[in-house]
């Protein structure tokens, strides 16, 4: 790293926030509006304890008005560097300025934390910055691309995959060598399995800085979900100790990624920070303008609709611009493709915590045009009950679509009454998004995700099981949908075990044959269990990593997935030159809903089935798709192919055993019958092509009403 031989500051810029590098030296600036004294600190090592030079900037020559600014020549990226601010501490003016305080640059392009981090510096008065994390100036421009740009995608070709960049490989079972494992290079050498799976977009969880010391005493802050930056990468996922090079690193993994045509999307909480509650450190915010950063009452204490302590004041002005300038950052300097916004409607309340019907900062993001074209995802609701999915402002968001998981968890174990609203999720929910001028995609349909159960526990336990956490099983949430088929947890029962995999199969298949955008969760098409804990926020240890054995051991589960993602991928599938809104997809598409007899639906509070044919825009190809929820078979007469083949052919049967639950459309078998008998809670999909000149013609007949007002035909009612 370049020596601390700084001289004396001149008065720089205010202009742009953070450390600014240039020819011959860097320009820091620094919004501490209530501030009265300001020094920049320099450090010769990450780990010192004081700095080699304390720079004390005059208010009359390093100051234009918020903002407190100075440029020193002779150094440049690589200076580690912090802040030590003073003015008045007055908790409940919103005022908590403590110069003992080591403050991170909130605009800071990479992060230093020492060998031995700890919270202490963030809490006492000591000074001792030992192990206290640092800024480390950087220059964005410094890196190689070779050419790389963000992919832009379109989201009709998009199959999402959310994973844990350290859970992905950490596992010793990923056969990394152990310097690898875990980081960004080791997600590098799993690539190949993610194109051979049929993946086309990552969703990383929280890559920003964060402070890992944020959990319970023991514990380590696995998820991420507790920034301390929002421009530089978190430095423990990478091989090299050297902050610059955890920036490159980052970027190799971008870049390799786009090379195999898979796009990066970066889970971002701008919503709360790792500073917490009043009685939390003070890393950055809540020493700079604790008032200004964070929502806070009258009398100074927080607002926290996040459940984590604060709540960033997200409308501020100042606030505003340090989320549009790390957007861009991230997009213009690393290359990612999308953001999945964290409690996303944290951001569209206003600074008295109110929700507001125009949030600035969301309209600054949805209208950015350095961010035209970027994936923009939100998790519409909060922790204080704003729950606005469907409903979301803007005009380029999609939606984590809470919607479909619970409606299709609940449909698939057998609960009553969810019919037509499960038919609404597969054809990408227009009762929710139909009234957009939206893409079919906005709907980002969703079994499982990091908060709650996998797919294996989803079919295995009742409860949750969380004890690991040290929280005496009170964490995480009691409202799972699950079902454990019988036994809870582990078992060797052979009929629960298949019960378990047909189930697995069923919502799996429900996913990614609905219209909207998918998204499967890390190791799900393997199988993976977190032993019944759906808060596995503090587990950095092999209930959160993904055992790669899995692989070999559930290759069935695997290949059904494989298979599924490959007919989504299928050129005439995916291709749609026209962009219909979801609302003209629905009107073009020819659907005819069914029950157990052909047109006759029923939507009744009993009716766990329902059946429904579909022709595909462009008049290719037609399936027909039978799904039985409950307990005891169920037979469908068929509707007829009418397709250049004279009768209907069996792609999926999820009731049966591999490889005969899912096959190549090519060696599909054909069906002489006209009726089918499905088996207990299982889905059977049928498909047949259609003719050329069918294809060619103009084919956009208006589908027939489907809905409740149809004839109905209820299957047999349930036992008592």
């Amino acid at each position: 790293m370049t020596s601390c031989t700084a001289a004396l500051p001149s008065p720089g810029s205010s202009a742009p926030l953070g450390a600014s590098v240039s020819e011959g030296g860097v320009n820091f600036s620094l919004y501490a509006r209530r501030a009265t004294a300001v020094e920049l600190c320099l450090f010769a090592r990450v780990d010192d304890a004081v700095p080699s030079q304390r720079l004390r900037l005059d208010p009359d020559r390093h100051r234009t008005g918020d903002y407190w600014h100075c440029r020193l020549e002779g150094i440049g990226p690589g200076q580690p560097y912090g802040w030590s601010v003073e003015g008045p501490r007055l908790p409940q003016l919103g005022l908590r300025f403590d110069p003992a305080n080591l403050l991170l640059d909130p605009h800071g392009l990479a992060l230093a934390m020492p060998p031995g981090y700890g919270r202490a510096p963030g809490r006492s008065s000591s000074g001792d910055w030992g192990t206290a994390m640092k800024s480390v100036v950087a220059d964005p421009h410094a890196y190689d691309w070779e050419g790389d740009r963000p992919l832009h995608r379109p989201s009709r070709e998009t199959v999402i995959y959310e994973l844990h960049v350290r859970g992905f490989t950490a596992h010793p079972s990923a056969d990394l060598p152990p310097e690898q494992a875990g980081t960004y290079r080791g997600l590098i050498s799993k690539i190949p399995y993610l194109q051979d799976l049929g993946i086309t977009a990552v969703e990383l969880l929280p890559v920003f800085a964060f402070d890992p010391l944020a959990a319970p005493a023991g514990l380590l802050n696995y998820w991420g979900y507790q920034p301390v930056s929002f421009f530089a990468p978190h430095p423990g996922y990478a091989c090299s100790t050297d902050p610059l090079a955890v920036i490159d690193e980052f970027r190799d993994l971008v870049k390799a990624l786009h090379r195999a045509g898979i796009e990066v999307i970066l889970d971002v909480v701008f919503n709360h920070t790792a500073e917490g509650d009043a009685e939390g450190p003070a890393f950055c915010f809540r020493g700079l303008a604790d008032g200004d950063y964070y929502l806070q009452n009258g009398d100074g204490t927080y607002i926290d609709v996040t459940g984590c302590g604060n709540t960033f004041n997200a409308n501020h002005p100042v606030v505003r611009r340090l989320i549009r300038e790390s957007l861009r950052h991230w997009v213009q300097h690393l290359h990612v493709d999308g953001f999945r916004f964290d409690l996303a409607s944290v951001l569209d309340r206003d600074q008295t915590g109110r929700p507001t019907p125009l949030s600035p900062v969301l309209w600054d993001i949805d209208t950015d045009p350095v961010l035209a074209g970027t994936k923009l995802i939100a998790e519409a609701w909060d922790a204080a009950g704003l729950y606005q999915v469907g409903s979301f402002v803007g005009d380029n968001w999609q939606e984590w679509n809470g919607r479909f998981r619970d409606d299709v968890r609940r449909f698939i174990k057998g609960d009553g009454g969810l019919a037509a609203s499960v038919g609404q999720r597969l054809m990408g929910s227009p009762d929710i998004y139909g009234h957009k001028q939206r893409e079919a995609e906005a709907s980002v349909n969703f079994i499982t995700c990091h908060d709650g159960f996998t797919l294996a526990d989803l079919v295995s336990y009742n409860a949750k099981h969380n004890g690991a956490n040290g929280e005496g099983n009170r964490d995480g949430s009691d409202d799972n949908a699950s079902w454990n088929c019988g036994i809870e947890g582990d078992t060797s029962d052979a009929e629960v075990l298949a019960l378990r995999a047909r189930q697995s199969r069923n919502l799996l298949t429900m996913l990614l044959l609905a219209v909207g955008t998918p998204m499967l969760a890390m190791g799900d098409e393997l199988g993976r269990s977190q032993q019944g804990n759906n808060n596995a926020y503090a587990q950095d240890n092999p209930i959160s990593w993904l055992d790669w054995s899995l692989l070999g051991r559930n290759a069935d589960l695997h290949r059904f997935v494989r298979e599924l993602l490959a007919y989504r991928q299928r050129r005439d599938v995916v291709i749609n030159a026209r962009n219909l809104s979801l609302g003209e997809l629905v009107r073009r598409h020819h659907v005819r809903w069914h029950g157990v007899e052909p047109d006759q639906p029923d939507w009744s509070e009993s009716s766990r089935s329902f059946a429904t044919t579909i022709t595909s825009v462009d008049h290719r190809f037609r399936w027909h798709a039978m799904v039985n929820a409950w307990w005891e078979p169920l037979r469908f007469r068929l509707p007829a192919a009418e397709g250049d083949q004279p009768s209907w052919r069996r792609w999926i049967d999820t009731s049966r055993p591999s490889p005969e639950d899912i096959v190549p459309w090519i060696s599909a078998p054909s069906l002489e019958a006209d009726t089918y008998t499905l088996g207990p809670r299982s889905i059977v999909v049928l498909v047949v092509g259609l003719s050329s000149a069918a294809a060619a013609g103009d084919g956009h007949p208006d589908p027939p009403a489907a809905g409740p007002d149809q004839p109905r035909t209820t299957p047999p009612d349930p036992p008592a």
